[in-house]
């Protein structure tokens, strides 16, 4: 492709199809489209048919600039909101990020608009100092005299000496990381501001040989007082660097690929785990994570081998009480689903999947599972019965949750729905609200 020309623009809609020429395809693009989980291939005589999945976000070819977009999104001057609330975050960034317009690069541009927000903060309080090991050649002993190379390198020399030197300087795994993942960042964005404002605020912290030195940093780094400020940086710095971000949020390729993407089907399972999590926590339950909790199932066909993946909710609580008999803990399953449900009816694999949780989890008396759904015009339930020939066979709570809210607003409904069923097998008498328990 000619320097300074112009790439052609290719944009999809989640599940959405389109042909590309082979011509503007080179082999590496072939290759990492291969590879590349988020985008479907299709290869023919003389084009290929590429079809976006749940992965929104720009991905840079050689020639054609990929931008994917959401089909079911939330709202851009929110997002910002959830991705901290999945991550981990304890508050809201930047109020000027919630409202960062939404450009050619998308939802992929707010993250390198949080790494700058983040390593700004740093900057402004100063960055951590800390004693960081040298080896230099000097004329005079300051530190601790390198013997082996002093006897291999200089073959007698007296006035070149090797020494190891613990100097207290700003270059720690803290600094070195956040410096790679703005450089990083830089290459990747497209708007012209933010390119200059990453660029510019790299400058000011130290830089690393190889950017993807950064991410066995953040692999081996450890926090502690001293520098547990750092990790809201560290959180945006893995998406940038391609780590995949705490819970996975983004797909593996951003600095390889040279463009970010964001998997909001992940992001939503991580933020409606935190929620019930949280809500469960309110009222005496718990996650239950444990492979003990998954149903699995066994006596496969020999010849498909022994091993069969387990069934298991995106979040089980459990809500054990310190009396109960073994086998009496009472769960429920909470599946977070990013489908339409406020408009369409819940798919009958979905609700195959539901009714194995409620058989394999649930109390025959209150049989019952919930479905969590992004809602972006208002929060929305339903409830579902599902009845055979010998009578009722469970129950299915579907929720929307309001993504216009800031996730603690939008997670009431969910905190309301376990708040009911731990009241309901805990037998405290708390009224039936027509959802959970009734």
């Amino acid at each position: 492709m000619p320097h300074g020309a112009a790439k052609l623009k290719v944009t999809l809609d989640e599940y959405e199809s389109g042909k590309v020429p082979k011509s503007s395809l080179s082999s590496d693009d072939l290759d990492r489209l291969r590879e590349l989980k988020g985008v479907g291939m299709v290869e023919r005589n003389d084009h290929c048919v590429l079809t976006a999945r749940t992965t929104t976000g720009v991905l840079e070819l050689s020639r054609i600039r990929l931008v994917l977009r959401p089909k079911f999104p939330i709202a851009g001057n929110r997002l910002i909101d959830w991705l901290s609330y999945a991550n981990g975050q304890a508050g809201t960034v930047d109020e000027a990020l919630r409202n960062w317009p939404l450009g050619e690069d998308g939802y992929a541009g707010l993250v390198p608009a949080a790494l700058l927000y983040e390593c700004r903060l740093l900057l402004r309080r100063g960055l951590r100092r800390d004693y960081i090991r040298r080896h230099r050649v000097d004329t005079t002993l300051r530190g601790r005299l390198n013997v082996e190379a002093q006897a291999t390198r200089c073959f007698g020399a007296v006035d070149q000496l090797h020494v190891d030197a613990f100097e207290y300087e700003d270059g720690g795994w803290e600094n070195l990381v956040c410096g790679a993942a703005l450089a990083a960042a830089a290459e990747q964005v497209t708007d012209p501001v933010l390119k200059h404002q990453l660029t510019t605020t790299a400058r000011d912290f130290p830089a690393s040989s190889q950017v993807q030195d950064a991410l066995p940093l953040l692999a081996r780094g450890q926090y502690s007082v001293l520098n547990d400020h750092y990790r809201p940086a560290h959180a945006w710095a893995r998406m940038v660097l391609g780590g995949g971000g705490p819970n996975d949020l983004l797909n593996p390729y951003g600095f390889g690929a040279q463009g970010l993407l964001l998997k909001l089907e992940d992001l939503w399972e991580s933020v409606v785990q935190r929620m019930a999590a949280e809500a469960a926590a309110a009222v005496g339950g718990r996650w239950a994570r444990q492979a003990s909790h998954h149903i699995r199932t066994h006596g496969r066909h020999p010849r498909q081998g022994s091993v069969s993946p387990p069934f298991r909710p995106d979040v089980l609580l459990s809500f054990a009480q310190p009396s109960a008999l073994p086998g009496t803990t009472p769960y429920l399953a909470v599946d977070a689903k990013y489908k339409n449900y406020a408009k369409d009816n819940v798919s009958r694999e979905d609700r195959h999947q539901l009714l194995t949780y409620i058989a394999g989890y649930t109390d025959p008396g209150n049989p019952v599972a919930l479905v969590v759904h992004p809602d972006p015009e208002g929060p929305s339930d339903h409830h579902l019965k599902i009845r055979g020939p010998r009578g009722l066979v469970g129950h299915i709570l579907v929720l929307g949750l309001d993504t216009r809210s800031d996730p603690k607003t939008a997670a009431e409904p969910l905190r309301e729905a376990v708040a009911d069923f731990a009241a309901s097998m805990a037998g405290h008498g708390r009224a039936p609200t027509g959802k959970v328990g009734s």
